[in-house]
């Protein structure tokens, strides 16, 4: 059931002037000149979990859709980010450290299952003790195993995990195709794969096919753009151009770069097709990220929820939507600042167990 709130404008504007402030006064110059350091990485999982946060708020939970507007109208951007950084980072890491497909496996699954597995245990204990809430053994197995086929927001046990199951798909098949030689021919395998198993309609993928095709293409051009940033030096020159340039040539850029994406952000494509959506949204990314390569400052605040990204993205929803009692007791702008704290402690104690258990198993 969406919830009701009084002055939604008024807590939205008042949210947004906090967040303005937050992030002002978190920034400071860029010292890595590289041009995709890893601290930029996390600055953009930073506002791709805050993207999906605000959007799963302020047009799922809250029955006025101006709350939290306009930031609240980039969830789909949010979600290809984080799939290209996941094809970018593999592809970056595969180059740099070649490992054999064993040990790829050992390294990457536990870091992808270990919080996985401790946010669902969490979730299952809390909703028997709290809510009474209980669930087939058939959906539990499933859960374990990272196969969530519905994204029933009000009924599922963690509704945005049908991505997990792509991202997990993604880092089982990659090992597999792999080719340090051809990167970019691993991207098309990557995608061809996955467009082979949407296009063929499935039973099984009914219920979350849309999802799956508006976010067909981030993970692939991740790899290949990581190819072409590490191999085809050109491109890294391009860019470091466009950053060093004077003045008159720098602000005029960004300020193209910021009005293309809040008008791509705005007009979204929505409703309009899958193809145009998807277009629209991987334009919108796209902008993002060269925003963020040629800009000479950082802001920590998107740092710190980038390092815990994975970890909220893991908790957000199912504390939102089965315990929001705090827009019933605070102000709603409130509410959303006091929830974006609980999601960073919780994330926090989520990654630091993970970690643990993770040095434990490998040791």
């Amino acid at each position: 059931m969406m919830l009701s709130i009084v002055n939604v404008v008024w807590s939205t504007n008042i949210f947004i002037a906090i967040f303005a402030v937050a992030l002002f006064l978190s920034w400071k110059r860029r010292s890595n000149q590289e041009l995709f350091p890893a601290d930029l990485t996390q600055e953009l999982k930073g506002l791709a979990i805050l993207a999906i946060v605000f959007s799963h708020i302020g047009y799922f939970l809250v029955a006025d859709h101006r709350f939290l507007f306009p930031l609240s109208i980039m969830a789909g951007v949010g979600l290809n980010l984080f799939l290209f950084l996941s094809g970018y980072g593999l592809v970056a890491s595969a180059l740099a450290k070649p490992r054999t497909i064993i040990q790829y496996y050992w390294q990457r699954l536990p870091r992808l299952y270990l919080p996985f597995w401790l946010a669902i245990i969490f979730f299952v204990v809390l909703d028997y003790f709290f809510l009474a809430r209980t669930y087939e053994l058939g959906v539990l197995v499933k859960a374990v195993l990272g196969w969530f086929p519905r994204a029933d927001l009000f009924t599922n046990l963690n509704s945005p995990l049908w991505y997990f199951s792509l991202i997990l798909f993604y880092y089982l098949i990659f090992p597999l195709v792999f080719i340090k030689k051809a990167p970019w021919l691993s991207a098309l395998l990557v995608y061809l794969a996955t467009w082979w198993i949407i296009d063929s309609e499935p039973k099984w993928l009914i219920d979350v096919q849309h999802l799956y095709e508006v976010h067909l293409w981030a993970f692939p051009l991740g790899m290949t753009v990581a190819w072409l940033l590490t191999t085809q030096k050109i491109w890294t020159k391009l860019v470091g151009v466009l950053k060093n340039s004077r003045a008159v040539i720098y602000y005029p850029v960004l300020a193209l770069l910021l009005g293309f994406i809040s008008y791509s952000a705005y007009y979204s494509g929505v409703g309009q097709g899958v193809k145009i959506e998807e277009r629209t949204s991987l334009l919108t990314m796209t902008a993002i990220i060269l925003l963020f390569m040629i800009k000479k400052v950082e802001f920590r605040l998107l740092s710190l929820f980038g390092l815990l990204s994975y970890e909220i993205y893991l908790l957000h929803w199912p504390i939102l939507s089965r315990y929001p009692f705090l827009f019933t007791y605070l102000p709603a702008w409130l509410a959303v600042v006091v929830y974006l704290m609980i999601f960073l402690g919780l994330a926090w104690c989520l990654q630091v167990l993970s970690t643990w258990l993770n040095d434990r198993l490998k040791k």
